[in-house]
């Protein structure tokens, strides 16, 4: 995921989780199982947010699904297989044979009623109907929607069956408003409609704007990876190579907001995040989401290191 460079700071809001509830299956005990859809060859915190999820004992990782990102400067004319081909690597240099990789659709929807059929929206299809309602699998999505949205218009009766998280939009808490002018939701803006109109799906939402907060340093980066070859020095490499198109500022990349990575901590470190319930925006089906609203951003970084130490 990458989000334009906006700052908006508001942390109030309406009725709250607390900050120790759990958002997902780790309350029972068993790990949560997860997919995890990623537009992987766009920016770098995509690369940061699979290695930390891929080490993280609490997850069983059902399946990493590629996703498209079209609407990049840099977009190639098949941007899932980019990210598909990033997928694919980052297994390799990680030396896991055991996880499916499914390839996603390279193009968004065209209605809202139309899905765009691939191998991960099948994927998705078949994991969630192995699940019973009460336990379901969380579907986390780091780019566009497309995947996901096309799953539940394939087969709406996964609905039930799903929790989705999903990391876009800008979002201000203290008037609900939300702007859906934010790259991941531009990348497929029917998808995300039609995941706000469904009315039954479990809906999660780590805002740009929550997000922006989780800033990692590259002379951090460099003390903990460079040098130790594998994935480490590959995640160091891709900050350094990664043309960062979209401002100017900080030339010299000393520093990145890990966009993607604060949803995964937020998963793996309930207690490092909060999140309260807002209504859907006044364009889609009036319903409540749940919406992050405030991350503890040094814990996540440290959490982060630790969860590498063996990388």
């Amino acid at each position: 995921m990458r989000a334009f460079t906006k700052i908006i700071v508001l942390y109030a809001g309406y009725s709250m989780f607390s900050a120790g509830t759990p958002v997902s299956g780790q309350d029972n005990g068993n790990p949560t199982s997860l997919i995890i859809d990623a537009d992987t060859a766009n920016e770098i915190d995509d690369l940061y947010a699979l290695a930390r999820a891929l080490r993280e004992p609490k997850f069983k990782v059902l399946g990493i699904t590629s996703a498209q990102f079209h609407t990049s400067p840099l977009a190639s004319k098949n941007t899932v297989q980019e990210s598909q081909q990033l997928n694919e690597k980052i297994f390799q240099l990680m030396q896991i044979q055991d996880i499916p990789l499914p390839l996603g659709s390279n193009i968004p929807l065209v209605d809202r009623s139309t899905p765009s059929i691939s191998e991960a929206s099948n994927f998705i299809i078949a994991q969630a109907q192995k699940f019973k309602e009460r336990n379901p699998p969380d579907i986390v999505i780091l780019g566009s929607c497309t995947n996901v949205a096309s799953a539940i218009l394939q087969d709406p009766t996964i609905i039930p069956k799903i929790r989705v998280h999903y990391v876009g939009f800008w979002h201000d808490p203290v008037h609900n408003t939300f702007n859906k002018e934010e790259f991941n939701s531009r990348n497929d803006p029917i998808a995300v409609d039609v995941l706000l109109n469904t009315k039954e799906l479990d809906f999660n939402v780590m805002t740009a704007t929550t997000s922006q907060h989780l800033i990692f340093d590259k002379a951090e980066v460099d003390l903990h990876l460079k040098g130790k070859g594998g994935i480490a020095d590959y995640l160091v490499n891709r900050w350094e190579t990664y043309y960062r198109w979209w401002t100017k500022e900080d030339p010299e990349k000393r520093q990145w907001i890990m966009w993607d990575l604060a949803l995964i901590e937020a998963l793996a470190r309930p207690e490092l995040a909060q999140k309260k319930y807002f209504r859907t925006p006044e364009e889609n089906t009036p319903r409540t989401i749940s919406v992050y609203t405030k991350i503890n951003v040094e814990q996540m970084i440290e959490d982060f290191w630790q969860s590498l130490k063996k990388i």
